[in-house]
């Protein structure tokens, strides 16, 4: 049997062409897996995706199942405790900006009745559809990126600059980047 055709930056692991094919670019609009990932994009700045993915787990495990608001409740104790856990990044910013995180995210919930209405927002609710053909046609952030990083700083959030929110809402598949080639794009003709 041939393999399936996939965008090209998932072809490294089993565990990469499963999330890709299962996860990456599909519309979510789930308040705890938004949180997560939310959590994670922020945690993968300057490292690989594999390596947030392999340690994906112990995020889990470490920080409440991404519960938020436990999480806005943690002590300074409990997030010096994380930073000792070698299953996750062990980066001070990084782990103290989880509790930041999950009291901005909270903040949002209560303001928009959820974060899946206030992320969605920003498309009226549809993802943006792109036909790239080569992954060199991806951007890195675009002007949409840049309006919401800009408004998730306002509120309060970190480890949410422009190119973290565009591999988040890519992600969360407000915008879809699979390639035009990909069995996952909307308009594979295989």
């Amino acid at each position: 049997m041939s393999e399936v055709s996939r965008c090209a930056w998932c072809l490294g692991s089993d565990a990469y062409k499963a999330y890709h094919d299962d996860e990456w670019g599909r519309p979510q609009h789930d308040d705890r897996v938004l949180f997560e990932f939310l959590i994670l994009e922020g945690a993968q700045a300057g490292l690989s995706w594999s390596t947030i993915l392999n340690k994906r787990d112990g995020y889990r495990r470490v920080f409440a199942q991404f519960d938020a608001l436990k999480l806005s409740r943690w002590s300074d104790e409990k997030l010096e405790s994380a930073l000792q856990d070698v299953g996750i990044v062990r980066n001070r910013l990084k782990v103290w900006s989880v509790r930041t995180n999950a009291r901005a995210f909270l903040a949002v919930q209560k303001e928009f009745g959820s974060f899946d209405r206030y992320l969605w927002n920003w498309v009226e609710g549809e993802p943006l559809l792109n036909h790239w053909t080569d992954l060199k046609q991806v951007p890195p952030r675009t002007e949409l990126s840049d309006r919401v990083s800009k408004d998730l700083l306002k509120r309060g959030f970190k480890f949410v600059g422009s190119t973290i929110v565009y591999a988040y809402l890519q992600a969360m598949g407000v915008v879809n980047d699979h390639l035009s080639s990909c069995h996952r794009h909307p308009g594979f003709k295989g």
